[in-house]
């Protein structure tokens, strides 16, 4: 029964649409309305401003991360569950929540925040990753995509030559797979030329 509880709980932590209700209670706006529609950081972004995409952002990131560690909690103690597996049912809940109409954001940032519980050093390389990949792209979507390829090498050779953790691989192998299939429309427009570029960096 706990399981299923947790399972529950992830999936709802996942569906808080951060970006929906940032833009309604403190600028008067459905974000859904505006730029791509995408209830991510990124149409924060461009839509609300450098100070709503960051805490958007962070809440995203923040989603995956108590997900990841509510096994922790002492109610769930005893509860025999990888917690990869609540993280990924934050991202899951992220991408099609059930506080939006189940149309969400694109897996990215939440997908970090499980990381960043379970291994957080493959976090601080995505991180890093980032930005040295979008300065040298523009395109915060190509960048997300790189990043689920660089964590996926990664993720092999930490499995090769450090710790085998299995888990974590077909994890890593899930979300960048969620990504990808996330960013369809974006890998339309760069083929076609027409993906949108940032300016700040």
């Amino acid at each position: 029964m706990n399981t299923v509880i947790l399972i529950l709980f992830a999936y709802l932590i996942g569906s808080i649409p951060s970006a929906l209700w940032i833009g309604k209670l403190f600028y008067k706006i459905d974000i859904r309305e505006h730029g791509s529609g995408n209830l991510g950081g990124t149409n924060t972004f461009r839509t609300l401003g450098v100070k709503a995409g960051l805490i958007v952002s962070i809440m995203d990131i923040l989603k995956g991360t108590a997900a990841t560690l509510l096994p922790l909690l002492p109610f769930f103690a005893a509860t025999d569950i990888n917690p990869l597996i609540l993280g990924v049912v934050a991202v899951i809940g992220h991408m099609y929540p059930i506080f939006a109409n189940f149309k969400g954001g694109k897996a990215v940032a939440t997908s970090g925040g499980v990381l960043l519980a379970y291994h957080w050093p493959i976090f601080i390389l995505m991180l890093l990753s980032f930005f040295v990949v979008l300065k040298l792209s523009k395109m915060v979507s190509f960048t997300s995509m790189v990043l689920g390829v660089i964590a996926l090498v990664y993720t092999i050779l930490y499995n090769i030559f450090f710790v085998k953790d299995i888990p974590l691989l077909v994890v890593i192998l899930l979300l960048s797979s969620f990504i990808l299939y996330r960013h369809r429309s974006n890998i339309a427009r760069i083929k076609a030329g027409t993906e949108p570029k940032v300016k700040w960096l």
